[in-house]
């Protein structure tokens, strides 16, 4: 079976594990820390990277730092994984959706304006599966309405959007360090922000909101979200690889558009609008309505041919657990729903051979050739 992910570690992992163990600086205090913070922000240009336990995390302490109150609202896309959502929900927030583009999947700023509110707070704007979100109009309707960008960047480390790094675009921005991510730190993720006041109420906010003079002593809730110094061990190994690892990406995304090429009867190829760099952190497919058959069925046919893929997200609209909580009932968002009974990504991880992604095609080939004759 060939994985829908596989990550690379071909550096210095190993090495600088060890250390921490031969040293007995396995928590959340170390060298690593502090280094693996440092580099990171120097990386994307910015002043503060706060490293935390996960990119779920990462998104809870950026809404924790703009304190909201009960209904106060942010705008986000419903076409993106759950945890943008609930990070909202737990703050106390309450998230409203747009739908997606269809050829980017990233959000359709188009419809964020509309959405406005006297309770909205900001914009959570999610590159999707390595391409950027378009920034600018965004951007305007933030200074139009004293608004807070969030940037979920989870999926766009390497990305750019109009030369500028994805993970520097927001007030606030996240990654995530996953094990299929760009960089990984098995699990781990980021706040980032050139704003002091916002970098020390992350930190804060990832440490239990101790008090620096009185440590047992709380004035704010917070959560225990804090990195070990063993995942920034992993993630200052990885960076030391990170241009690599991007050229790999792109390299993947450049074999399968090649042979892949002469089935755009049947299938939507990932796109790279002019303004953007996609990083192709996971290479899509979009099934057109001339196949009789869902994104799920085609999946399950690429197994039998052993490859491994994934459907695409389900749009937070269409999730019962916030049916449950009286959320997005009776709502359609067409794009979303088309992608997430048509879409599927194929094996990206950084490991992947040629040879691997040659069977890849293949398999998909024999699947189409199945189901269109």
């Amino acid at each position: 079976m060939i994985p829908v992910n596989s990550p690379l570690l071909a550096g210095n992992e190993a090495a600088y594990l060890n250390e921490c163990l031969q040293s007995g600086w396995i928590s959340s205090a170390g060298k690593y820390l502090e280094r693996f913070e440092v580099e990171l922000a120097d990386y994307l240009g910015v002043k503060h990277a706060v490293a935390v336990s996960s990119g779920s995390a990462a998104l809870e302490v950026a809404l924790g730092c703009l304190g909201l109150n009960q209904g106060d609202e942010i705008i986000m896309p419903t076409f993106t994984i759950i945890c943008c959502a609930t990070a909202i929900i737990y703050n106390g927030g309450t998230p409203v959706l747009v739908d997606a583009e269809a050829d980017t999947w990233c959000m359709n700023t188009a419809e964020v304006a509309k959405r406005i509110t006297p309770r909205t707070r900001g914009i959570m704007a999610v590159h999707i599966y390595g391409h950027p979100v378009d920034m600018d109009p965004l951007y305007e309707l933030a200074g139009q309405h004293d608004l807070t960008i969030i940037e979920d960047a989870a999926e766009g480390l390497g990305a750019r959007y109009k030369g500028r790094p994805c993970g520097s675009l927001g007030d606030l921005s996240c990654l995530s360090f996953y094990a299929n991510k760009v960089i990984t730190t098995g699990e781990g993720g980021a706040v980032l922000t050139n704003n002091d006041a916002l970098a020390d109420k992350a930190r804060s906010l990832r440490n239990l909101c101790f008090e620096p003079d009185r440590r047992f002593y709380h004035r704010s809730l917070g959560h225990n979200f804090r990195m070990t110094n063993m995942q920034a061990a992993l993630g200052v190994a990885q960076l030391e690889r990170i241009e690599a690892h991007i050229d790999k990406k792109l390299h993947i995304a450049e074999q399968y558009n090649e042979q892949l090429a002469d089935l755009t009867d049947w299938l939507s190829l990932p796109v790279e609008r002019p303004w953007a760099k996609n990083i192709y952190w996971m290479y899509g497919l979009v099934l057109k309505e001339s196949l009789a058959v869902t994104a799920e069925e085609f999946s399950r046919e690429l197994e039998k041919l052993g490859v491994q893929s994934r459907s695409f997200f389900l749009g937070m609209h269409e999730q019962p657990a916030m049916h449950q909580r009286g959320l997005f009932v009776g709502e359609c968002y067409p794009v979303a729903e088309r992608l997430a009974r048509r879409g599927l990504y194929l094996p990206s991880g950084l490991a992947i051979t040629d040879e691997q992604i040659a069977q890849v095609c293949k398999a998909v080939k024999n699947v189409l050739q199945e189901v269109t004759y």
